[in-house]
């Protein structure tokens, strides 16, 4: 072996130096990804186009998803053209924490449980329950103020819907009572 094998670099780990200070590649290319992913949703949708006009149901697909693809081709010029994303400035993050991820865990359950919760109890009762969850998991402890103010936003929240909008939620058990 050479002085020169010793101090040359293996080629993985030069690849994850390039990388390193260029992690908006990965933004980029996940924003392509989902371009991608939202034009072929939307150019296989079955609309009638003497039925709807030239506006139909895949209009507004087909500008995001062209409009996704060309800000992750203009993010990854930048970027291997040298351009950087600027630290938020006032943001007062610590980040040499650690995350909170009881926070995180109990958010995603409070999620996980609106998901499963809004078919058999219906919208008011499940959003309620989100709600005040979603407090509690954010660090609210008023455990007799905050279930009433859950209680109160989850009942405008299903009366705007449902009765103002006309877009049906879940009334569950309470469907006759509302």
């Amino acid at each position: 072996m050479t002085t020169t094998d010793k101090t040359r670099p293996a080629a993985g780990s030069t690849v994850r130096t390039w990388l390193r200070g260029r992690s908006e590649l990965g933004v980029g290319a996940l924003l392509f990804l989902l371009g991608v992913l939202v034009l072929t949703d939307a150019l296989t949708l079955d609309a009638d186009v003497a039925g709807r006009g030239p506006v139909g149901p895949a209009t507004v697909p087909l500008v995001v998803g062209c409009g996704l693809l060309v800000v992750a081709v203009l993010l990854t010029a930048d970027v291997l053209r040298g351009g950087r994303g600027e630290a938020e400035g006032g943001e007062d993050v610590d980040l040499t924490e650690p995350a909170d991820w009881r926070t995180v865990l109990l958010l995603a359950g409070v999620f996980l449980a609106f998901a499963v919760l809004i078919g058999p109890l219906g919208f008011p009762v499940a959003g309620a329950l989100l709600f005040w969850g979603a407090a509690y998991a954010l660090g609210s402890r008023h455990l007799h103020r905050d279930p009433l103010i859950a209680a109160a936003l989850s009942l405008l929240t299903y009366a705007v819907f449902d009765k103002l909008l006309g877009v049906p939620l879940p009334g569950g058990p309470l469907m006759g009572v509302i």
